[in-house]
């Protein structure tokens, strides 16, 4: 069976800490879509890890992991991430982590696309992460991108990366700085040190759940960067919700034990795009210095604001959460009074909206509906159960239960490992 854990929001929710928790009960971890470009911190043990590319299951010496057929597949950052791993303790790494042979290949040329298109798009840029990402999506539903299995067969491999090159030479002319050759020549090395991480990874699913073992799946991203049903344009380019684990895996739908939504207790967001409870005043610096929003992938820092509901009763009609866990709560501590957003409102005409729409120019016109709690001002890091809680923070809590329909499972109280409340026997 299998437990699915989904971002909620824009990413950046906590989704790995959650995935350490649950890890030990786990046989299996896999990823199903997105890149190099997601970024999970993992506090254990004392050390703290980071991952991109590769699922964190492997902090769990017992867990094999794996790279699903979704996954834009970037093979320096997969080398590069296990010797960082191995070189903080983590054992076995090597033999604990499979590719999928299906996997689109995300090469150096993508990343250097990238930030030429982000150039061309001038004061509407996405803000991406600028390590190609959506360029590697795109060659790959313009079926001109190479998969992994690829890679061994060095004639077909060589070139169809050239001719990628050349059409992007075309586009750009001089402003492409890039040398297909010299990526060619990587390639000569990278060959024979992949081949024992390469799978058949619909085949491994299919065995691992003919025998019933305990897979999780790590969701990349969140929901409202989903290319069909985030905030587009402003959005990744890979399927991030519920549907991307079934396309980027192959798992039965019928061996799903729970789908998890990660929610941060307010609101972050990198790079452009609509953010209705954004707070450029003092609460929204207060969250980020606070609550230490910045980038385990880029650095960046992160746009906050407050929690809102519109935005996670929409996540979950799209992702059909069977449980929530509600991250940082602790980050609001010393707030004297906390704002959620429960609505939009037209001014024009005073109805208000309690879904969110499609059409980013009507949002933008949109006010928010909030609602106001009363801060417990108290620190909430030594609680270890819900009644621990101060009663305003558990008021919280239950309001967003309530609102979203959906039972709490998990509740994160700071950034270790051990700074989480279960609300369910789950784990």
């Amino acid at each position: 069976m299998a437990t699915i854990i989904l971002g909620s929001q824009w990413g950046d929710e906590g989704k790995g800490k959650l995935t350490d928790i649950l890890c030990p009960k786990a046989q299996v971890c896999a990823r199903a879509a997105g890149g190099h470009n997601a970024g999970h911190s993992i506090v254990a043990n004392g050390v703290s890890y980071s991952f991109h590319l590769l699922p964190s299951g492997l902090v769990n010496p017992n867990c094999m992991n794996l790279i699903g057929s979704g996954v834009v597949f970037h093979v320096p950052s997969f080398f590069k991430e296990l010797a960082e791993l191995e070189a903080k303790g983590l054992t076995d790494v090597h033999n604990r982590i499979l590719v999928s042979d299906r996997c689109q290949v995300n090469f150096d040329l993508h990343a250097a696309v990238d930030g030429l298109e982000e150039v061309e798009l001038g004061e509407r840029k996405i803000g991406t992460t600028g390590r190609g990402i959506g360029p590697s999506y795109s060659t790959k539903a313009g079926r001109s991108g190479v998969r992994v299995h690829e890679i061994f067969d060095e004639e077909v491999f060589e070139r169809k990366l050239r001719q990628l090159a050349a059409g992007y030479k075309k586009r750009f002319g001089d402003l492409l700085k890039y040398d297909v050759e010299e990526e060619i020549a990587r390639f000569k090395e990278y060959r024979p040190k992949l081949a024992s991480y390469c799978v058949d990874a619909v085949k491994y699913m299919k065995d691992a759940q003919d025998r019933n073992y305990k897979i999780l799946i790590e969701g990349a991203n969140a929901l409202m960067l989903d290319i069909d049903y985030g905030t587009y344009p402003y959005v990744t380019s890979s399927n991030t919700g519920l549907g991307g684990i079934f396309t980027g895996l192959a798992i039965s739908p019928k061996k799903i034990d729970n789908i998890i939504g990660v929610v941060k207790a307010y609101t972050t967001r990198v790079g452009g795009g609509i953010f209705k409870t954004e707070d450029l005043g003092e609460a929204g610096t207060k969250l980020q210095e606070i609550g230490r929003e910045w980038g385990v992938s880029t650095g960046r820092k992160r746009r906050c604001g407050w929690l809102d509901l519109v935005v996670l009763k929409y996540s979950t009609a799209v992702n059909h959460y069977t449980l929530l866990n509600i991250t940082k709560l602790d980050v609001l501590d010393t707030f004297p009074v906390i704002k959620v957003a429960v609505a939009y409102k037209d001014p024009a005409t005073g109805e208000e909206l309690d879904y969110f729409p499609a059409d980013l120019g009507v949002l933008t016109n949109l006010e928010v509906v909030y609602k106001e709690f009363e801060g417990w001002q108290k620190p909430t890091t030594a609680a270890k159960s819900f009644y621990d809680l101060p009663k305003q923070a558990r008021a919280y809590v239950e309001f967003i239960q309530e609102f979203v329909g959906v039972p709490v499972g998990w509740i994160g109280t700071g950034p270790a490992r051990d700074d989480m409340i279960y609300l369910t026997k789950a784990e």
